[in-house]
């Protein structure tokens, strides 16, 4: 009798193959998750940016930031706050001369980012843990990446 050649995967060769996967899904997994979280922090920068339109359009129509009789404030309730994506954009100021508006992260990953914009259209951005810790905080401007500013 003749012993035919054995078909299938020998363990030391399942076990190599194993390996290969676990080094290359330890590389890609956190280049991913960077990848989608740039993806969301959109949504904040897109409306506080809407937000920041929408307060200077109240401006020039009524001179003053602050509520005026008849005229829905964009940072005013029921207006403000509200969902955009997985953040929760408020006002936390606004008077006459100015106005503060930030995005806060509210699930997830986006937990710890908050952006902010003001009347002088001075961006910050604040990273705060459990968000990850690829991504720093700018005083200067909104972060759309790893690496900070």
């Amino acid at each position: 009798m003749r012993h035919g050649r054995s078909k299938g995967f020998t363990l030391i060769e399942l076990m190599i193959v194993v390996a290969i996967v676990a080094i290359l899904t330890t590389i890609a997994y956190p280049n991913y998750r960077d990848y989608v979280i740039r993806g969301q922090l959109v949504d904040a920068t897109q409306a506080l940016a809407a937000l920041r339109a929408n307060m200077e359009r109240y401006f020039q129509d009524n001179r003053t930031y602050a509520s005026a009789p008849g005229f829905p404030n964009p940072c005013a309730p029921p207006q403000a706050p509200y969902a955009a994506g997985r953040f929760t954009i408020s006002c936390t100021t606004f008077t006459a001369a100015g106005f503060t508006a930030q995005a806060q992260g509210t699930a997830g990953a986006l937990v710890g980012f908050t952006f902010t914009v003001d009347q002088n259209d001075t961006q910050t951005t604040t990273v705060a843990p459990p968000a990850p810790a690829s991504f720093q905080g700018c005083p200067t401007a909104w972060i759309t990446k790893t690496g900070g500013c």
